[in-house]
């Protein structure tokens, strides 16, 4: 760990300037309490560094939560080995595909049996809340149950005994996006009409006690629980998939679904605090969660060792080094491939910003980790699902 200033802590070994200076700008926020945590996988955001953990004190900065609200990760694990699955994985890969919407925009034609329930709880926690979904996404209901594009996957994945893992990396969709960036521009609006000046416009907040925070949280719990559902949705139709590849039902030995961009009150040194962590995951001692890697690298299952300094907390992956414009003048479709050697994925030059490379090496991430969490399992995939 790097003390950069009183107010900024970091456990990022590599970490680019512009990423530091963006952190140090969010620390100097006057509500942050303590300190601002920079995770391992931290690098540049929209208003503040992804990878950051930032508790404040009666206010919350809606950036600082991210646009893509409960984004996080579900792992299960089966009872069935690799030599099990057979060696072309082709077929069980096109059927996850045809099974679950990919790609930014995509959404089911129509809501299927497994759905229908989480529906209806969202619904009901919407009448709740207070609001109208539809008045943000109107075919909201048809999104649950798909996975989106950029760095959102589904892997079978083996671990250290050669058991077969699922594993899928998804949040909160459109619906999630459009909460998000409404309550922005509210924040942001706000600051004007209080003559209140910021370093970065996206460092906007909403204060505790206004209408406009009461607001904000209730939409905000409402969609980081769809980000949730929508990952136990995808869950079950891959656990289907699998069912129907296998000729066997599927037999959970252990199941794990943890956010990365949220924020929830907690208790830091002392005092009550609303902690948001983008990109990072909740990490209290004997806690599970889910590291990721990129689509061609390992993923973790780990424990948290509840690091108070860290504010309890985690890297959610590896975090990018490149950005996707830098990441697709830099790399080759050829290179893309030999990362993917051994790993059955749908080849396509879509999938250049993703390509390893554009990504912190996970090895020196966990390893910037390691007073943070302990690995339980290393996971390597064998099948991977992305949308374009």
């Amino acid at each position: 760990m790097k003390k950069i200033n009183d107010r900024l802590l970091s456990w990022a070994s590599i970490l680019d300037e512009k990423a530091e200076t963006q952190a140090r700008t969010t620390a100097t926020m006057p509500f942050i309490y303590p300190h601002l945590a920079l995770m391992p996988d931290a690098h540049l955001g929209l208003g503040a560094t992804v990878g950051s953990v930032i508790p404040t004190l009666r206010a919350v900065i809606p950036a600082a939560v991210g646009v893509d609200i409960g984004c996080g990760m579900i792992a299960v694990k089966t009872q069935f080995t690799r030599s099990q699955l057979g060696d072309d994985l082709r077929e069980l890969r096109e059927q996850i595909e045809r099974a679950i919407p990919t790609s930014a925009g995509a959404y089911n034609r129509k809501i299927v049996a497994t759905a229908e329930p989480r529906i209806r709880e969202l619904e009901a926690l919407a009448e709740t809340a207070g609001f109208d979904p539809e008045s943000y996404v109107g075919n909201w209901r048809l999104q649950l149950g798909t996975l989106g594009s950029g760095n959102h996957f589904i892997e079978v994945s083996l671990d250290e005994t050669d058991a077969v893992w699922l594993f899928l990396h998804s949040g909160s969709r459109g619906i999630g996006n459009k909460i998000a960036q409404k309550h922005i521009k509210v924040a942001q609006a706000q600051m004007s009409t209080w003559w209140i000046t910021l370093p970065d416009p996206d460092l906007a907040y909403l204060v505790e006690g206004t209408p406009e925070f009461a607001r904000y949280i209730a939409e905000l719990n409402w969609a980081q629980h769809f980000a949730l559902l929508n990952r136990e949705e995808m869950m079950d139709r891959v656990i289907r998939q699998v069912n129907e590849w296998m000729g066997i039902a599927v037999v959970e030995q252990e199941r794990i679904n943890c956010h990365h961009n949220f924020t929830q009150k907690e208790t830091h040194f002392g005092k009550s605090v609303w902690l948001s962590r983008k990109g990072a995951i909740s990490a209290r001692k004997g806690q599970l969660g889910l590291i990721p890697g990129s689509m061609g690298t390992a993923s973790y299952v780990v424990e948290g060792l509840g690091n108070p300094v860290a504010l309890e907390s985690s890297p959610h992956g590896a975090g990018r080094n490149y950005s996707r414009s830098a990441a697709r003048k830099t790399f080759t479709h050829e290179q893309l491939r030999e990362a993917m050697v051994g790993i059955e994925y749908r080849d396509t030059e879509a999938f250049l910003d993703e390509i390893p490379a554009a990504y912190k090496p996970i090895d020196q991430v966990m390893a910037d980790a390691s007073d943070l969490v302990s690995i339980v399992h290393t996971l390597h995939q064998i099948v991977n699902v992305k949308g374009d």
